[in-house]
């Protein structure tokens, strides 16, 4: 299908980061998103009560009675999301946000970036913290062939299998294979890395990126079995290299 040509003035889909940690935002978001924050009164979000606590955070000064919230999560059809972006035809500029992190990277936002761009909407992806990239930052694995794998499987065989091949792309391709999990499962996971893969193999786990409790630390698996480390219920990055 080809974009829709129309005038829509200066009405952009913008594309906001929220922060990881709770932390100040002058930590992870530059001043320009959150200027760029008072030029929209409509919003799509994962959660309402967690924007509205991150808008009012930013210094928002709209009233949130006449401010527009679409919800968007894991939960919502496509079909749901068919008329969000009416008000770029309205020429209202519209936010995206995620729950924590990037808009898009492990987050049904991009079902929205999707569509404006079949229909020719500008999208503007804003500057903020992303714990994939910060972990692979100080990880010290390759940063120029990488892939982001999202969840793994839950089923503990599935998941052993899933991480072999992911070990063997690391030395195939020589590529850092990333993925995530759920933080009461993190846990597990790690039990089953450090099982699973060769003793010469490195493991970098990044727990807790940009808050006082952040470790982001890279060793052989055999090293990693020596190592008490606490994941449960922390935002955990997992990283495999050869």
């Amino acid at each position: 299908m080809s974009a829709t040509k129309f005038d829509m003035g200066s009405a952009k889909l913008y594309l906001f980061p929220t922060p990881i940690a709770d932390n100040g935002l002058e930590y992870s978001l530059p001043a320009i998103n959150l200027r760029l924050l008072q030029e929209c009164n409509c919003f799509i979000v994962e959660d309402l009560r967690s924007a509205r606590r991150f808008l009012k955070k930013a210094g928002y000064t709209k009233d949130f009675e006449q401010v527009e919230f679409l919800l968007l999560n894991e939960h919502t059809k496509i079909e749901e999301i068919e008329n969000y972006l009416n008000p770029i035809f309205e020429g209202r500029n519209i936010g995206l946000m995620s729950e924590a992190g990037l808009p898009c990277v492990a987050d049904p936002g991009s079902m929205v970036v999707s569509m404006a761009q079949r229909k020719g909407i500008k999208v503007v992806p804003l500057v903020g913290a992303s714990s994939l990239m910060m972990s692979l930052m100080a990880s010290g694995f390759n940063g120029q062939n990488f892939a982001f794998l999202g969840y793994l499987p839950v089923d503990k065989v599935l998941r052993v299998k899933k991480i072999k091949e992911l070990e063997s792309l690391a030395y195939k391709f020589n590529q850092t294979q990333i993925f995530i999990e759920a933080p009461y499962r993190n846990n597990q996971m790690l039990e089953s890395l450090i099982e699973s893969l060769h003793p010469n193999t490195l493991l970098c786990i990044g727990a807790d990126i940009s808050m006082p409790t952040e470790q982001i630390i890279t060793k052989k698996v055999s090293s990693w079995k020596q190592t008490k480390l606490d994941l449960n219920k922390r935002n955990t990055v997992f990283l495999i290299y050869k």
